[in-house]
């Protein structure tokens, strides 16, 4: 039996708290990904980080494609090799951690199986970005984590 497609993390389970190391109280990295059961003809994968619960929408804080399928692991910010960024909601090719104004977010990682390379230069904007995921996506998985503004 296949292993079906997977992100998981082994920082937290989906549904629960990021650690405060990666955030922007702590060492400001992605928590580090697992991906297991990438399908079978993947030409390459794409990562959209994002919170949903922004004060002013939806908040990207990565956009990643390129990812060759093979890539087992990914997180502590490092772009694999071949990989590019898009324009994060600061304007930026980096990654952002999660760091909410208020209350609590929630974080979304989408890893999403493409059957082709996305023809974007680095730093291409949100919306081509996720046009082009959307021309070429044949699946989505994704990981959810929570972070308070609060300090515990």
């Amino acid at each position: 039996m296949d292993t079906p497609f997977q992100l998981t993390s082994q920082a937290f389970t989906n549904g629960d708290t990021i650690p405060d190391a990666y955030t922007c109280r702590g060492q400001n990295i992605c928590p580090p990904l697992h991906i297991q059961g990438v399908p079978t003809g993947t030409d390459n994968l794409a990562m959209i980080v994002h919170d949903p619960d922004a004060p002013h929408g939806d908040y990207l804080h990565w956009a990643l494609w390129g990812i060759n399928p093979d890539v087992a692991d990914l997180g502590e910010y490092i772009v694999p090799n071949g990989a590019f960024q898009g324009a994060n909601s600061d304007g930026k090719a980096a990654y952002i951690a999660p760091c909410p104004p208020s209350g609590t977010h929630r974080y979304i990682f989408d890893l999403y199986a493409l059957d082709a390379q996305l023809d974007l230069a680095e730093g291409a904007a949100r919306e081509d970005v996720m046009a082009a995921i959307n021309d070429h996506r044949t699946a989505r998985v994704s990981l959810m984590g929570t972070v308070s503004a609060e300090v515990h």
